[in-house]
């Protein structure tokens, strides 16, 4: 039987990412790769007590609205800076789902979209899912230079939206400075383009906040976050936040996604969120805990590899990004790695049109302290080997 996909198929790629869960799923090899919670460090027991607390409520079980439980979209609203109102929240199935519906709703065929480079891959696999044209602005240690995407729009683009993830940057690591998310937020409403802020690490920062987000600064910017970074990942609970006729958009369109998430997650995530006392101390602890691992991870890559590379110090997040100044491809490292049962993601992964080659991610949340140090022990190794034989 012939099968014929329909043509945004054709732009899809399986992400790098998720391809290398088959490695790192041995338990023999040490991963630097997925960007995963500590499941150590999830609240099993807490979660455990607030579900059968919300099992006593008789609509615990029933359909919800397909804008999200109304009492988590009242929590949502009250944790955004700013006057929000619930009605300009939608509850989603993780942030990732949000960024698909907010491109549907907002993207025609054709559309341009900016993206920073190198790229969030979930992004790009709805942009090119959406068949859309994607440009790119570079990233620095501040963020998403501002200014060349200055330069773009002066060349005549226009695109309908552009995407930052401006706290703690994945895979760069990077958070954007107040002064560049005023010029960003100054951008679109001189050029008429929306922002996508997304923005699921902002609360893991380390040495304290980030700047206050895009969005304080203009209205045409619609926020993304997320729960399962700082309960857990299975919780599905993500949100957007944007102006009224937006949300209703996308609740339109979710309509026909999944009618309306679980009404027991829902109330669950509300519980906890609404915990301050719990959630300050939980916080407070996981912000210890992969600070101390940030740290440790730059130390033990500095000590191995010296000058021949560039390492971020993670401020905050899950990522460190190493640059090779000594030509190192990524990708033949990767594979030397994997034979010393270390694993990490090359930059090409995060590449929109190649490049990157040189890059790589590297994930210090789910290994401790010492763990960190035998798994960049034997990167080093691979490194060596690699260069021994090219």
């Amino acid at each position: 039987m012939s099968l014929t996909l329909a043509r945004r198929m054709g732009a899809l790629r399986s992400s790098a990412i998720r391809d290398l869960l088959t490695v790192t799923a041995r338990p023999d090899v040490l991963s630097l790769a997925g960007g995963l919670p500590d499941p150590e460090l999830v609240p099993h027991e807490r979660i455990r007590q607030e579900v059968d607390r919300v099992l006593g409520s008789p609509d615990a079980l029933q359909y919800t609205e397909t804008a999200g439980w109304f009492g988590l979209r009242e929590v949502v609203a009250a944790r955004e800076t700013g006057q929000v109102a619930p009605d300009e929240v939608v509850i989603t199935h993780g942030s990732q789902q949000a960024l698909s519906l907010l491109a549907q709703v907002l993207l025609d065929p054709g559309a341009s979209v900016v993206v920073e480079e190198p790229a969030y891959p979930g992004a790009l696999q709805v942009f090119r899912a959406a068949e859309s044209r994607v440009l790119t602005v570079p990233l620095d240690v501040d963020g998403m230079r501002t200014d060349r995407l200055e330069a773009l729009l002066d060349s005549g683009e226009r695109p309908v939206l552009v995407h930052t993830v401006s706290n703690f940057h994945n895979p760069r690591g990077a958070t954007m400075t107040a002064a560049r998310r005023a010029h960003l937020a100054g951008l679109a409403e001189r050029f008429g383009f929306w922002v996508l802020e997304d923005d699921p690490y902002g609360e893991l920062y380390y040495d304290g906040p980030p700047p206050e987000p895009v969005a304080t600064h203009s209205d045409r910017v619609i926020r993304l976050s997320s729960a399962s970074k700082i309960l857990a990942p299975a919780l599905r609970v993500g949100w957007l936040r944007g102006p009224r006729e937006v949300c209703a958009a996308v609740e339109l369109v979710k309509q026909g996604a999944d009618l309306c998430g679980s009404s027991l997650i829902h109330q669950v995530a509300t519980g906890l969120l609404t915990d301050g006392p719990w959630l300050d101390a939980h916080l407070t602890a996981i912000r210890a805990q992969y600070g101390a691992r940030a740290t440790a991870l730059h130390s033990a890559l500095v000590g191995e590899f010296g000058d021949a590379v560039e390492v971020t110090a993670a401020a905050g997040g899950m990522f460190g990004w190493v640059e090779f100044r000594d030509g190192t491809d990524t990708d033949a490292l990767l594979r030397a790695a994997v034979e010393r049962r270390v694993a990490f993601v090359p930059g090409s992964a995060f590449a929109v049109d190649g490049g990157h080659r040189h890059g790589a991610r590297v994930c210090f949340t789910t290994n401790t302290a010492a763990t960190l140090e035998v798994a960049v022990e034997r990167l080093a190794e691979a490194h060596r080997t690699l260069v021994v034989t090219t």
